[in-house]
């Protein structure tokens, strides 16, 4: 018996520690200084900002880059870097990464070397700090946290910005002896105001949701953001963390995303599709997911070219989601109407049929990789570019213009487009198709 009450004792306390591990009550900016992880509280946090021109200011410290005009507010900027006497990283511009941090009702400018996430944690699993940290002096670390296997080093900067004379502190200049005047002597005008807003979330998209603005997704992005700031002013026009970049991109994805395409979407596509002379048509349908997508264009091929071959090469980098993918089985109320005379009835359900299952290679694999494709008739991809890294944007922009045979058709999401001086807008929303220029 009492065996059997230790284990029992064992097994809350193991309950009692997982929930309090899956309890957030506090959010961290993290970043990068001399290739180790750091993090900061996000209630210090203000913004997230770029610059390269600070006015030099005389006989400061030499962790002081000088004062910078923040839409009309002149801040003195602190390099952390060379604050902790950490290497600095090499780069091929002036432009620095800057936490904005609000300490004690004041505003200062901190370079880091790269800002990273939001990072949500419980407090029971911050770690006291340990003189193993010698990179930077133990009096300036709050404390040690693991989060999935990346180790933060939290900085207590409001000791680090706080007066104390017996402490060693930044001797900051004053911000306001050292006047930097704004483009106009009014202050910022509403458009510049508005436009260093929507520059604040473009910059906390990435590392909220992995969402790349550029130049594929701004035109939704001025357009949402114009909608999305209605009734916000100051620091509610900021993106704090995962929940609001989810309600800012809420607008954002294509309709059915990661289910059947409705019906009127399916003939919305259907309708735009153009004419393909050809014996077999070859489709790439990158990050197909789960495969909803696949096999709602699949019958939408049949039906468009109905004695006419086809080929979808199916990728996604989700092995479990591409593994169950050709073998779903669905209630016949589950599938929209177009599909259902594609598909057969077997002892648990409804299953596609041969004749599209075997149009369709489902295969696991990562865009950013080598893609080994014939020439495509059509390229699907919605949504796809938005969330990839500007560069790899670029690579797959640049690789569908070379695997699309001549009169090629490439179909982003909805709230995507491409530069109109090499592609031809060929359908208005929902659908968003292109075919290259000659």
């Amino acid at each position: 018996m009492a065996i059997v009450r230790d284990l029992e004792t064992v097994n809350a306390e193991l309950q009692q520690q997982k929930e309090r591990v899956e309890d957030v009550d506090f959010k961290m900016i993290t970043f990068s200084l001399g290739g180790k992880d750091y993090g900061v509280d996000i209630m210090n946090v203000k913004e997230i900002a770029k610059a390269d021109k600070f006015t030099y200011v005389p006989n400061a410290a030499s962790y002081v880059r000088g004062v910078y005009n923040l839409r009309g507010d002149i801040i003195p900027i602190i390099d952390l870097r060379t604050f902790f006497h950490l290497p600095l990283e090499k780069k091929s511009d002036n432009i620095e990464n800057m936490l904005i941090l609000i300490i004690n009702d004041r505003v200062y400018g901190t370079i880091v070397d790269k800002i990273d996430k939001v990072v949500g944690i419980n407090t029971d699993q911050i770690q006291p700090p340990h003189p193993i940290f010698g990179d930077i002096n133990i009096k300036f670390i709050s404390g040690v946290v693991e989060k999935q296997g990346d180790l933060y080093i939290i900085l207590d900067v409001v000791r680090i910005f706080s007066i104390n004379k017996e402490e060693e502190k930044p001797r900051l200049p004053d911000a306001d002896a050292y006047y930097v005047p704004p483009a106009q002597d009014s202050g910022p005008s509403a458009a510049a105001q508005a436009e260093s807003a929507m520059d604040f979330i473009r910059q906390s998209l990435p590392a909220l949701k992995q969402f790349y603005p550029s130049p594929v997704n701004d035109t939704w992005i001025r357009e949402r953001f114009a909608d999305w700031s209605i009734g916000r002013q100051g620091p509610d026009l900021q993106l704090k963390d995962v929940k609001e970049a989810d309600d800012f991109l809420s607008r954002f994805y294509s309709p059915s995303s990661g289910s059947f395409w409705h019906d009127d979407y399916a003939a919305a596509v259907k309708a735009v599709l153009p004419n393909i002379n050809s014996a077999l048509i070859q489709v790439w349908n990158p990050g197909c997911g789960k495969g909803y997508e696949t096999f709602s264009f699949a019958c939408i091929l049949k039906t468009r070219y109905p004695n006419t071959r086809f080929k979808i090469w199916a990728n996604d980098n989700d092995i479990m989601a591409i593994s169950q993918a050709p073998n779903m089985i669905f209630e016949l109320d589950e599938v929209p109407e177009y599909c259902r005379t594609h598909m057969v009835r077997g002892s648990n359900g409804y299953t596609f049929n041969q004749e599209i299952k075997d149009s369709i290679l489902f295969e696991y694999h990562d865009i950013l990789n080598d893609n080994s494709l014939p020439d495509l008739d059509i390229i699907l991809a919605r949504d796809m570019l938005s969330f990839l890294p500007l560069q790899e944007q670029d690579k797959l922009v640049n690789e569908c213009t070379e695997k699309l045979k001549g009169q090629g058709f490439l179909i982003l999401g909805e709230h995507e487009e491409l530069a109109e001086t090499e592609w031809r807008p060929m359908a208005k929303p929902p659908v968003s198709a292109f075919m290259k220029r000659a």
